[in-house]
């Protein structure tokens, strides 16, 4: 089935189900509304999936660059510190620390930056399919009424 017609047999569904006495509940077939959930989630686009799958890989890049981060400003560390009894090198490696850490700073704004960029792309072609599919829709209610 094509993702519209799932959405129009669970309406359906919900329309024709039997409602609980003075409530606005109604009684459904579990298993059957299920099945067609799941149909749907199978018949979702690929952008939506892809969007997914670019945060899953935004995160573990974040993760991955704090890791890089961490291990530079320890190796940075355990120079300064097999250097620290000579006096312009210490100063020297306090200086190359710094300039590690700002740029294992700045690689970790950009990665972040640019994975917050896609994401933000890919979301809002994602939004314009869905706000077709939402006009569609409506337009097929309208004209079914």
């Amino acid at each position: 089935m094509e993702l519209f017609t799932l959405l129009e047999t669970l309406e359906e569904m919900l329309e024709n189900s039997k409602t609980v006495p003075f409530s606005g509940k109604a009684i459904i077939e579990k298993e059957e509304m299920l099945d067609i959930i799941k149909e749907i989630r199978i018949k979702l686009p690929d952008e939506l999936k892809q969007a997914k799958w670019v945060k899953e890989e935004r995160q573990r890049i974040l993760v991955e660059a704090g890791k890089e981060a961490e291990d530079i400003v320890k190796e940075a560390e355990n120079r300064i510190i097999s250097m620290i009894d000579e006096h312009e090198i210490t100063r020297k490696a306090y200086e190359q620390k710094a300039q590690i850490i700002e740029t294992a700073n700045e690689m970790s704004r950009e990665i972040s930056k640019g994975t917050k960029d896609y994401a933000d792309n890919l979301l809002g072609n994602i939004e314009v399919v869905l706000g077709d599919a939402l006009k569609m829709i409506q337009n097929n209610r309208k004209e079914l009424q």
